[in-house]
């Protein structure tokens, strides 16, 4: 991981960066960030192998659908002051790619809270934004389909390729390119110099 590259890159790019040997160091950086906040976490193994949901929880109000699924915390999660997600692509040229299903996750990432912390392990970093899309595409969204019961193509391939399709189950309907931070947001980078998540 080209730490100078990444900061000089994303900092122009608007973004905060911080940046972390394990996910225990980057976990308690956040938990020292985050406290008396309502906080929004996205659909994201990352932050589900880092535990802040059980590490935020105590000295916050949060609301993750992997917790209590449903649209009502979907809702919540909607109206938080801090949002957690991570993301799919990664491009040292200062560019974060996200697929999703619902929108929501990428929907907080553009407009809404106060502040939303990307957090990325060095697997998801790619040299440019076609590689980041590439990456989005082909390796986590296919891995992505393997946690659900559905009868999508890249699942049936055991999450090796996408298949492009159109199933009803499809879970890759909406990709956002940030290619700067959104003026409204406060947005922060937080690298994990580790492999999380797909």
């Amino acid at each position: 991981m080209n730490r100078e590259m990444l900061k000089k890159n994303f900092e122009n790019h608007g973004f905060l960066t911080s940046f972390f040997d394990s996910k225990e160091e980057a976990a308690a950086y956040l938990e020292g960030q985050i406290q008396n906040e309502t906080v929004g976490i996205g659909g994201s193994m990352t932050v589900k192998e880092m535990g802040l949901y059980e590490l935020l929880a105590g000295k916050n109000q949060v609301h993750w659908h992997w917790i209590e699924p449903g649209r009502e915390t979907l809702d919540k999660a909607a109206q938080a002051t801090v949002y957690l997600c991570s993301a799919n692509g990664v491009a040292e040229t200062g560019e974060l790619v996200n697929i999703d299903g619902n929108g929501n996750r990428v929907a907080m990432t553009l407009f809404g809270p106060r502040k939303v912390y990307f957090v990325v392990g060095r697997n998801k970093i790619c040299p440019d934004l076609a590689s980041a899309m590439e990456r989005a595409k082909q390796v986590a969204a296919p891995k992505n389909s393997l946690r659900f019961d559905s009868r999508i193509p890249c699942r049936a391939s055991g999450g090796e390729k996408c298949f492009d399709c159109s199933s009803p189950e499809r879970m890759c309907r909406v990709t956002v390119i940030l290619e700067r931070a959104c003026s409204m947001i406060e947005a922060e980078v937080v690298f994990i110099d580790e492999e999380l998540g797909y």
